[in-house]
Formats: C-alpha cells, structure tokens, sequence
C-alpha cells in the first residue's frame, strides 16, 4: 500500500513531540547536505549518540537532573 502525503501527514503529526522534532530536523538537514557528505556522517553519528544515550537513560535506575538545574550550574560555574 501507498501511503499519500496527507496520510504521511496525519501519522506524523500524531508522533510524541520528540519524535516530531527528530524527524523535523532529519528532514531538515536532507536540505542542506550533499549525499555522502562528511557533514552528512556527522549528522548521523550525532543522532546515533543522543539516541544511545537516550537507551542509557530510559534503562537506568538513576534519575537525570531538570534542564533548569543544569544549567543554573553551568552558569555558576562561569560567574
């Protein structure tokens, strides 16, 4: 079966947020890249990392830190 465009569409808009804003910026950078580019590579191991480290959360007992804590200590850090 193929699927149109506004069917693409629908099943992509209900996607969690996450997934939407990974496959926007997929998206986005198939725009801006040549085919085989090294630029193109490490997009990809970029995307590679964040979802290895995404399993890595998601499986450990540990909680991760709230963005806001974070990075109110990166600013401490530097005043």
């Amino acid at each position: 079966m193929t699927r149109t465009l506004d069917q693409l569409e629908d099943e992509v808009l209900h996607l969690p947020e996450e997934s939407r804003a990974r496959l926007m910026e997929r998206l986005l950078s198939s725009f801006q890249q040549e085919p085989g580019s090294d630029e193109e590579h490490v997009t990809q191991e970029w995307v590679e990392e964040a979802e290895r480290r995404d399993r890595e959360m998601s499986s450990s007992s540990e909680d991760g830190l709230p963005a806001q804590e974070v990075l109110s200590k990166l600013r401490s850090t530097f005043q």
